[in-house]
């Protein structure tokens, strides 16, 4: 006689709101715990408001001037740029993990990626974007 169970009785049984109870009650005793920090600092900790302490803080900087005043663009072109070439960056990685798998043809493909990105920093040096001075 042959012993192999039917595939239906090796299916997980159904999900029923039963299953979830533990992790609800895991997430109740976490906020609880959070807030019974929170409420137990403020009510045992000290509290001496002095003018230093309620004064802003800016990295232990002197305060000059306002904050609110204009920036100039090229300091967020600057930035987005960091940020677009960072990011292409990223997909050296899977080819630096793969590289053998992928042979020549992964290697004619990162210097066409390489070619691609390198051209568009050509771009965008030759439009001035990387001038700081105007």
């Amino acid at each position: 006689m042959n012993h192999i169970m039917p595939f239906y009785l090796l299916q997980a049984e159904a999900s029923t709101t039963a299953n979830y109870l533990p992790i609800v009650i895991q997430i109740v005793f976490a906020l609880g715990l959070v807030f019974t920090i929170i409420w137990g600092s403020n009510l045992l900790g000290p509290k001496r408001s002095t003018s230093d302490k309620l004064q802003n803080f800016e990295s232990g900087i002197e305060i000059q001037g306002n904050a609110r005043q204009p920036m100039a663009i090229k300091y967020f072109l600057i930035a987005i740029l960091f940020v677009l070439f960072d990011v292409e960056v990223i997909f050296f990685y899977p080819y630096a993990v793969n590289f053998r798998e992928l042979g020549w043809d992964g290697f004619i493909a990162v210097l066409f990626f390489v070619a691609s990105f390198l051209a568009g920093f050509i771009y965008i040096f030759k439009k001035g974007a990387m001038k700081w001075e105007d």
